[in-house]
């Protein structure tokens, strides 16, 4: 009943733990610490794997053994109690055999990043900035539940409420991973605030995730830089519109400009859209392995397609709808509010399902 192909792979893997965890306690391991980074990373990965192999050879032993106790017992409440293991472990073990298959599927591995998330008003003028900053409130409370961090980049609010723009940084384990199924067009159906005969209009807002990137994932050249300051805009207290603290970053051979306005310390600020413009420059050629994938994917959940309309918000029938996977909700409050954890497990559901498709072809 083994699957010997899926025992032979978990075999290599085990080897290769414990291979991992003699290397993280060598010296010359130890004093590298971007190897040693590199290697702590591995040796997390595959641990959920090895102990998922140890549950499986586990049952695969104890179904073998109850195989050979039922063989050759006479005793008959014996004889019972090892039909019934036999038959518990033949309903378990398929179960498990397919939890190993996703454990092993390949990791993107930047799924373990921090995120650069942006959200952009679309299509609806100030409803859309209105519509954009409610985007905003909920994934921050999201991410406040998870216990990640948000750091404000830069912003620019609507005229009626909301951001026409908003940029920020989240912070915490595996946040990339988790996000990025939320690029893409976010559509609200409901009556706007300026609305005075009660019509329901429908208006867009645009998110985009991005995989953050470090020093170690891309070279910046200071000399390819041009660097403007500029007084911040918004609330802030007495620095905003009096000190040069505000950082505009334009990389001159691609174009990509980056502003940051958030600190009252032109030098934070400056730390900031530093790290904003690697990401961005990381994500030009990322893009090129999301666009290459893309046309295996139905659902598409995690190419970052900023023009596909991936999300529907009724207010009129309390609904949301993720067209991706035609899943529908009628808890638009509790979504907006924060709660898109189920939205974001069928997400990831779907797109294991496909890339275990992927694999098997």
């Amino acid at each position: 009943m083994a699957n010997i192909l899926i025992l032979e792979r978990l075999e290599g893997v085990k080897r290769r733990f414990a291979e991992v965890g003699d290397l993280l306690t060598a010296p010359d391991v130890i004093s590298d610490m971007k190897r040693y980074i590199r290697l702590s990373k591995e040796y997390k990965e595959l641990q959920p794997v090895v102990e998922a192999y140890n549950r499986y050879k586990s049952a695969l032993d104890n179904l073998e053994s109850s195989r050979a106790l039922l063989a050759a017992e006479k005793d008959e409440e014996m004889r019972e109690m090892a039909k019934a293991e036999i038959d518990t472990l033949i309903n378990t073990i398929p179960d498990m055999e397919e939890e190993i298959k996703f454990l092993l599927l390949p990791r993107d591995p930047e799924d373990d990043k921090n995120a650069v998330m942006e959200i952009r008003a679309g299509t609806g003028g100030d409803e859309a900035s209105i519509f954009a900053g409610d985007l905003f409130r909920m994934y921050s409370k999201y991410i406040e539940s998870r216990g990640w961090k948000v750091e404000l980049s830069s912003f620019q609010e609507g005229t009626a409420g909301g951001y026409k723009e908003i940029v920020f940084n989240v912070i915490g384990d595996g946040v990339y991973g988790i996000m990025k199924y939320e690029s893409g067009v976010h559509r609200v159906q409901r009556v706007p605030q300026t609305e005075t005969q009660g019509r329901i209009h429908t208006s867009a807002a645009t998110v985009a995730v991005l995989p953050e990137a470090s020093e170690f994932d891309i070279e910046v050249r200071n000399e390819d830089i041009r660097k403007d300051t500029y007084c911040s805009s918004g609330p802030g207290g007495q620095s905003v519109n009096t000190t040069y603290s505000a950082i505009r970053l334009t990389h001159v051979p691609t174009g990509v400009v980056v502003t940051c306005q958030d600190e009252k310390s032109q030098i934070k600020n400056l730390e900031k859209a530093m790290k904003e413009l690697r990401t961005r420059l990381y994500n030009l050629e990322y893009q090129k392995y999301l666009d290459e994938i893309s046309h295996k994917r139905k659902t598409m959940v995690s190419t970052g397609d900023r023009s596909a309309k991936i999300r529907t918000y009724n207010y009129p029938q309390g609904r949301v709808t993720d067209h991706r996977i035609n899943l529908t909700i009628y808890n638009l409050p509790v979504v907006l509010d924060g709660n898109i954890q189920e939205l974001l497990d069928k997400l990831q559901m779907a797109e294991n399902a496909e890339r275990l498709k992927e694999s098997t072809n």
